[in-house]
């Protein structure tokens, strides 16, 4: 769990999923004297890894790969080159 980990004047961006907005997540971050921030709905622009998980599926898609074995080979090997490509720019 990530609270014990937490400093005060840390900050936690969640997204809106339920589980992130339950009494005890937020008083166990409050508690530590981080502050809690939550994305707006729908907000891929905010949150980076959903690009990069959009360009993965896509390459993926081309890649058509129909067999478990060939495709988690291709899953591999395209993860690789799109979070490299990704994070450079």
């Amino acid at each position: 769990m990530l609270v014990p980990e937490l400093v005060p004047e840390d900050i936690i961006v969640m997204d809106n999923l339920g589980s992130h907005k339950g009494l005890a997540v937020q008083a166990a971050i409050e508690a530590a004297g981080a502050r809690l921030l939550f994305l707006p709905p729908y907000s891929p622009d905010l949150n980076p890894i959903e690009m990069a998980f959009s360009k993965l599926k896509a390459l993926l898609r081309k890649a058509a790969e129909r067999l478990r074995k060939s495709f988690k080979r291709a899953l591999h090997h395209l993860s690789s080159l799109t979070m490299t490509t990704f994070c450079c720019n």
